[in-house]
C-alpha cells in the first residue's frame, strides 16, 4: 500500500494532538518545530508558558523524517515521568522585576538549564536557584 503525503499529515496531526493531550496542554502552549540537521529530521518541542508567556524547550528528537520524530516524542512524553528528575528553576529577566519559577524534567541540573536557555542569549536571564525536587 502506497502511503501519501495526506496520508503522513493526517498521521502527523494525530500523533501531535496525542502528545498534547498527554501533556494537558493545548496546541497554542507547545509548539512542533521541524529541521533538517545533518541528513536528519530534528524536532524541538516547545512550551510556552500562557503566564509570562516565555517558551522553553520541553524535548528535542531526531530521526529520519518527521513521522519518526513524532513517533519518539509521543514515545517519550508517555514515559519521562518515570525516568527523569523534577527541577525547580527560580530566573528573571533582565529589565523585569518579577522572579519567575519554572519547572522542568531533566537527567541533571545542566540539562534543566539548557531547556531554560534554549534559543536565548545566556546573558538575558539570570538564574536564581535551581533545586532538585524530592521525587514523589
Amino acid at each position: 500500500m502506497d502511503v501519501t503525503p495526506s496520508d503522513v499529515h493526517v498521521e502527523s496531526a494525530r500523533i501531535q494532538q496525542q502528545i498534547e493531550k498527554h501533556l494537558g496542554m493545548g496546541s497554542g502552549n507547545l509548539l512542533f518545530e521541524f529541521r533538517q540537521l545533518d541528513g536528519q529530521v530534528r524536532l524541538d518541542l516547545i512550551t510556552v508558558n500562557p503566564r509570562h508567556q516565555q517558551s522553553f524547550l520541553f524535548r528535542y528528537e531526531t530521526g529520519y523524517d518527521k513521522l519518526d520524530c513524532l513517533r519518539k516524542m509521543l514515545a517519550y512524553v508517555t514515559s519521562y515521568r518515570d525516568t527523569e528528575s523534577s527541577y525547580t528553576i527560580q530566573w528573571r529577566t533582565h529589565g523585569d522585576r518579577e522572579l519567575q519559577t519554572s519547572y522542568f524534567r531533566a537527567r541533571n541540573a545542566y540539562e534543566a538549564l539548557d531547556k531554560l536557555y534554549f534559543g536565548r542569549d545566556l546573558n538575558t536571564i539570570t538564574v536564581f536557584s535551581v533545586v532538585l525536587n524530592p521525587s514523589s
